[in-house]
């Protein structure tokens, strides 16, 4: 799993930042990135792998992976992919890994902890890693200008979400995220629109380059754009595509070519962007992206992206 996240350049040209938002326009109230070094390798250990394209063997949750030293650091971290341990360098916590093992477990790493303590501090960390995953979308809604209307019932969540991520394990352990998930998805939702419909409005209607071969021109009900909500796009030819404002919430983008495609204003929430490629395309205000949807991608230095994420190391300069 990734030690280090790079942290990207800073801008001068954005408004003054909400209280507890970056400048950058990087959420960071509470830490949303994962730090290994303040965690013990909790992924490595608590999640499942399946051998496949992005491991090179099955692991079950809960039993330690076997590149993981005494130290909690990976043995083989520099060279993941080559060894076949690509999935690890898309994941990323959220910051759950660093929250769970030193406010939840108040600093008790797992190999000096009892069975049972062991077996709970696996079980709260995915849940705390969805918390955190929620978090991040709600901190980035609230730097949106477009989100204004809704920034009150934004703010409100958030800290009912942080207030969440606080519960002690037993409690962490038992709670329905999903229900709390459909909560917060509503306002989510309604950001989404706001901030759509005023792409949609500054393009204008005649303002459109036609899309790929798949592109559809679907509108959504809500907001500007197209919608190609939960959409089925493998493999989809959407190269220069105009994606302004669309909402691609859940859709599937696997292997995708949107090479030189405009995706600025659109909603990514969810999209699988696995092998999809982003060569040259311009994501620079779409929204609610993740780091561990861009490390699925491929891209290359003409890739413009929003201020919330960093470009891949493993992108090369073609794409």
């Amino acid at each position: 799993m990734p030690e280090q996240t790079a942290d990207g350049t800073d801008r001068t040209d954005r408004p003054e930042p909400i209280e507890g938002i970056g400048r950058s326009g990087r959420p960071d109230l509470p830490d949303l990135r994962g730090d290994c070094a303040r965690c013990f390798g909790l992924c490595c250990v608590a999640l499942p792998f399946a051998a496949s394209a992005d491991f090179a063997l099955d692991k079950p949750a809960g039993k330690p992976c076997p590149n993981l030293r005494d130290d909690h650091r990976c043995g083989i971290h520099a060279r993941l992919r080559q060894e076949g341990f690509a999935g690890c360098t898309v994941y990323d916590c959220f910051g759950a890994g660093q929250k769970v093992a030193q406010v939840t477990f108040a600093g008790r790493d797992w190999r000096s902890a009892g069975r049972a303590d062991a077996r709970r501090m696996f079980e709260v960390f995915p849940v705390v890693r969805h918390l955190h995953e929620l978090l991040w979308y709600l901190a980035e809604a609230l730097t949106l200008p477009a989100a204004r209307p809704v920034h009150p019932e934004l703010r409100r969540a958030l800290e009912r979400t942080e207030e969440l991520t606080l519960l002690p394990p037993e409690e962490l352990a038992a709670l329905d995220v999903g229900a709390h998930r459909q909560e917060i998805n509503v306002l989510l939702l309604r950001t989404s629109e706001l901030v759509r419909a005023e792409v949609h409005g500054r393009t204008g209607p005649n303002d459109r380059k036609s899309g790929g071969k798949n592109g559809g021109r679907r509108k959504g009900k809500g907001g500007g754009g197209k919608d190609h909500r939960g959409a089925d796009l493998i493999g989809a030819r959407l190269k220069g595509a105009d994606l302004r404002g669309a909402s691609l919430r859940g859709a599937c983008l696997i292997a995708a070519d949107l090479t030189g495609a405009d995706l600025r204003g659109a909603d990514l929430i969810g999209a699988d962007l696995r092998d999809a490629n982003l060569a040259d395309a311009d994501l620079s205000g779409a929204f609610f992206l993740t780091q561990p949807q861009l490390n699925a991608a491929r891209g290359n230095a003409g890739t413009r992206l929003p201020e919330s994420v960093t470009r891949p190391v493993h992108w090369t300069a073609r794409g």
